[in-house]
């Protein structure tokens, strides 16, 4: 498959205005895009714009760092759903894991994934496995497994490590086989894209998008 159709085509910095934004979906329209992810107060302005096309709307909840009260994030969610958004991109508490309060994790996944499935929506899990050992990433992997969620991400692309080739294989050697992978952080060529696909990630968050589709060779 062409790398567009793996890519979630972001722009998520606080800065980002309406004309930016407009200019993203407008990218993703003509390069056939997986996904627009965008920050909550633009999720139903492009929902709007991307309404008479097959792209989904995709956002952030709980971003960059996570540690908001899981109250937050199941608010978040339900006000995002509400919006017009098609999949959620949820940061896991960090604090609690680095704590090593997994139940707390359990919590915090299940009642969000609550409110994801009553509507039919997607939930992907961001770990940021650029700060976390390969034990924590995999014990992520045996909890949000076992939760039936729909991807596991990587990062946020606030990090100071964004995904890696070795972080993909490993999730996809402890994820089953229904939950997908989402890399994401510092994908900035085709090359590294096509890395990561063959690695095992199913979707690819990008903002670099644009500039990964040129590099892509052409088919004979």
């Amino acid at each position: 498959m062409p790398i567009a159709s793996y890519i979630d085509h972001t722009l998520l910095k606080p800065t980002a205005n309406l004309a930016a934004i407009e200019a993203v979906c407008r990218e993703a329209a003509q390069f056939m895009f997986a996904a627009v992810c965008i920050p909550p107060p633009y999720v139903k302005r492009v929902s709007t714009i991307l309404a008479p096309t097959d792209i989904k709307v995709a956002t952030v909840i709980g971003f960059p760092f996570g540690y908001s009260a899981i109250e937050a994030k199941v608010a978040e969610s339900v006000l995002a759903i509400v919006d017009g958004a098609d999949e959620l991109d949820m940061v896991i508490n960090l604090i609690a894991l680095k704590n090593g309060d997994w139940l707390y994790l359990e919590k915090e996944v299940n009642l969000v994934l609550q409110v994801i499935r009553n509507h039919g929506k997607i939930l992907k899990v961001i770990i940021e496995s650029g700060v976390l050992t390969d034990d924590e990433i995999i014990r992520c992997c045996d909890l949000y497994g076992n939760a039936g969620i729909d991807y596991l991400k990587t990062s946020t692309g606030y990090a100071e490590k964004g995904a890696t080739i070795e972080a993909v294989q490993l999730m996809r050697r402890h994820l089953p086989s229904s939950v997908r992978i989402k890399a994401s952080g510092g994908i900035r060529t085709y090359a590294f894209a096509k890395q990561l696909v063959d690695a095992g990630a199913d979707r690819l968050g990008c903002s670099s998008s644009v500039a990964i589709v040129a590099e892509e060779p052409a088919v004979s």
